[in-house]
Parts: C-alpha cells; structure tokens; sequence
C-alpha cells in the first residue's frame, strides 16, 4: 500500500474528528503505517516526531514492548466482560493501584470510556450527590473562563471554547464561568502566585452568591490545555479547595490531561497539596494504547449512594466499563511509572529541554515561553494569518509532527524522548518560524 491509495480511501470513506474535511482537499492527511518510540512511520518510510504525544494519550512511546507483552497476555484470558453484576481482576488490581497512589481520600473508582465520559459522570455524580443529601437545588456548575472539559452535551456545558459549543447552544446547560489565572493575564511585573490569588477573590465573590443553586466547580489543575497550554500558579488551586469546603461545593479535578506525570507529579493537584472530590482520569491512564477513563472519589461521596433503594444508586454505564484489556495497559503504565523511576526520569529531561531550548525563549517572534513538567508552549508572532496550518504543514516536512492551537506552538512528548531527539525538535522547530516569520 502506498499514502496516496490510503488517503484516497480515508477521505472517502473516514468523517474525521476536529476536522473541517474540505481543507483535506489541499492539507492531505498524515497516513501512518507504524511506530516506535517517539517516531510515526509513514507507508513511504518517512518519519514524524510525534510533539504531541498523539493528542496528549501517548507517554512511553509508540510499540511499547511492555505494554504490547501485558495486552497479549490479557488477550489469552479475558477480552471482556460487562462490569454490571461481574468483576475481574485488572479493574481489581488497577482501582487498588490508583487508590495507593492518588492523593489520601480518593479510594472509588469509577469507569467510562474516554475523558468527556468521565467529565460526564463527574458532573452527574456530584448532582446526585446533593440531591442524596437532601439539596436538590445544587444543580449547576462553574468552571474557568477558556476551559475545555470535552464535548458531549454536559460535558460541553462546563467548556468554554467557542468553537466547539456555540453550534449546540440551544441543546447546552448554560453554567457560568469564573476568570481564569492563566498567568499570561498577569499584570507587568506581578507574581504569579499573587495574581492567581487576585483571581481566586472572584471565585469566591461567586461563591458567596451562589452557593446554594452551585453542585460542582470543575478546574484543569495547572495547565488548561485547549486554551492554549494556560499554565498558572498552583496557589488559586489549594484557594479553590479551601472555598469549596466553606461553602459546600465539590472540587472536580479534571486531570484527563495533565494527570500521569505531565505537570511533574504523578498528579496535578498533588503540587497544592490537595483532595478534590472527584478526579478524572483518561489519555495517558493507558499509555496511549486503548480508550479508559475513571473518576476517582472519596468515601463521602460513596456513602451518599449506598442504600436499599435503586434510584439512590448511580446508575450509570457504559458497554465497556473498566475493560480487562484497557484495564492491563493502565497497569502495565503503572508498572514502568514505578520500575523506571519515570517522575524523577522526568525532571532531568526537562531540565534538559529547557536549557536546549532557550534558543526558542530568546527567537524575537516568541512570547510567553513556559514550562510545567513535560508540558511547554509559545505565542508567536506571525505575519500570516494562517499560521496553525502553515506550521503544521511546514512541520511534517520538517519531521515533526506539530499542532498548534492558533498563535500557540506547544510541545508534549512521549517521556521517551532522548537528547538526541530533543535537539532534533527543538532545531527544527526554530528552521519552521524563522520561514514563518
């Protein structure tokens, strides 16, 4: 097979996500045969530094040999069963994992399918909740100004990115919004902490007005990802916490993305040394192999469902809730997470990156360099008008595989990445904006 028969065959036959697909007219697709580590092989044999881990899901690299070994062993035992009425192992072993390692307090695991899944159960969990508890107006919810929490109906209801909700207005629950503290709003000279403090005031403004109709505010701790890798101070977190214990509303710590070790810590939240209510799982919970999401909670919630009657159980499903497969590559992540000392593995690579890359931080078209874990991200300053795809075109050309989100470039590597490779990004990430400036 060679890329032209493919793509043919894709564009005729494949409606792809995120996709205008009238712009595959003049951008064709990126047709990908196979891959290892960091790399995507084409069916021509060219290769594509995968910046992105593939949408943020992959961390240990492409064709991983471990978690290959744990899904080809789990094929010869159980594929699946519905998790209704019957158990198994993996889910087993893996809810004890997670319970182990999430911060104290967070020891029930609930399973769906992808992010918006678990977004969904969050937001749905944290309404019977209230209404368990004897306060049924406890309906709606806040969340950050730009935040992306996915795109089903109530997942949408809690993003605020335009693009993706706008369309679908009349069918949303319109909740509202606080400002953000992305720190790239921070007035000239102020700390971050303190500006991200300024913020959290208007939170709790909201709060005391509120309260009572407010079930849930849902944050992605440190980094928003969809407003273009917002980074900002762990303080309004550890704020946020505090202000939803005094005024009775849940934390939902939305770590679908920046969860396994993306910030710098197996978790985000770990960094302002708190417990939220609920904390979603999803992405790089596999390694990038398979579809699985949880929602982690604590014992309060648990209890306010646990009863004699049907309806105050959470009924909630989906058809492959907590698969085994699923379930053996999340524990086959975890598994290397703890033989490769991979958090501390982590730093030194970004201490590495950061030093190779203040070639980037000095370019004069770049604004707004930042770095949290392996996660870092620029504005820059472009003539043309169609900059994240001319980028990304320009990209592939140069062997990379880039998307940026408007003026954002943003890099996300699989922690396999070397030094070698990391030289390789960042050189030729400065080639692409030199032509693009």
């Amino acid at each position: 097979m060679h890329n032209t028969d493919l793509l043919a065959r894709s564009c005729s036959a494949v409606w792809h996500p995120c996709t205008q697909m009238k712009r595959h007219e003049t951008l064709p697709l990126l047709p990908v045969q196979r891959g290892s580590g960091v790399w995507l092989y084409d069916f021509e044999g060219k290769r594509y530094l995968d910046a992105v881990s593939s949408w943020w899901v992959n961390l240990f690299g492409h064709s991983n040999p471990r978690i290959n070994a744990a899904i080809i062993d789990q094929l010869g035992k159980l594929e699946h069963v519905m998790l209704a009425g019957f158990t198994h192992e993996p889910v087993v072993a893996l809810s004890e994992r997670l319970r182990e390692l999430a911060p104290a307090g967070l020891g029930h695991c609930f399973y769906g399918s992808d992010g918006a899944s678990a977004t969904e159960i969050a937001l749905k969990m944290s309404v019977h909740y209230w209404r368990n508890s004897e306060h049924p107006d406890k309906t709606r919810f806040i969340s950050l100004q730009n935040s992306y929490h996915g795109e089903t109906l109530g997942a949408l209801s809690v993003t605020d990115v335009a693009l993706f909700k706008t369309a679908y207005a009349a069918l949303i629950l319109q909740n509202d919004t606080v400002v953000s503290p992305d720190s790239r709003n921070a007035e000239a000279g102020e700390d971050t902490r303190d500006f991200a403090l300024r913020c959290a005031e208007q939170l709790e403004t909201y709060l005391q007005r509120h309260h009572t109709q407010i079930a849930a505010f849902i944050i992605e701790p440190l980094v928003q990802g969809a407003a273009g890798m917002a980074m900002y101070h762990p303080a309004y977190i550890t704020r946020a916490r505090e202000l939803c214990e005094q005024y009775q509303v849940h934390l939902i710590a939305d770590e679908i993305a920046v969860g396994m070790g993306r910030t710098g810590t197996m978790f985000a939240c770990e960094q302002a040394h708190i417990v939220p209510d609920f904390l979603l799982l999803s992405k790089g919970i596999t390694g990038g192999y398979l579809p699985l999401s949880i929602v982690m909670t604590t014992d309060v919630v648990y209890e306010a469902f646990y009863s004699d009657e049907m309806a105050r159980g959470f009924l909630h499903s989906h058809s492959y809730t907590g698969n085994p497969l699923a379930c053996r590559a999340a524990l086959a992540t975890l598994d290397i997470f703890a033989a490769d000392d991979v958090l501390n593995n982590n730093r030194a690579t970004a201490d590495y990156f950061n030093r190779i890359a203040s070639s980037l931080r000095e370019h004069p078209g770049v604004r707004n360099f930042r770095n949290c874990g392996m996660i870092w991200a620029f504005e820059f300053v472009s003539p043309h008008a169609d900059f994240a795809q001319r980028c990304f075109s320009l990209a592939l050309e140069h062997e990379l595989l880039l998307r940026p989100m408007g003026s954002t470039v943003y890099f996300m590597p699989p922690y396999v990445i070397s030094k070698d490779e990391i030289d390789f990004l960042v050189g030729q990430t400065l080639q692409i904006i030199d032509t693009l400036s």
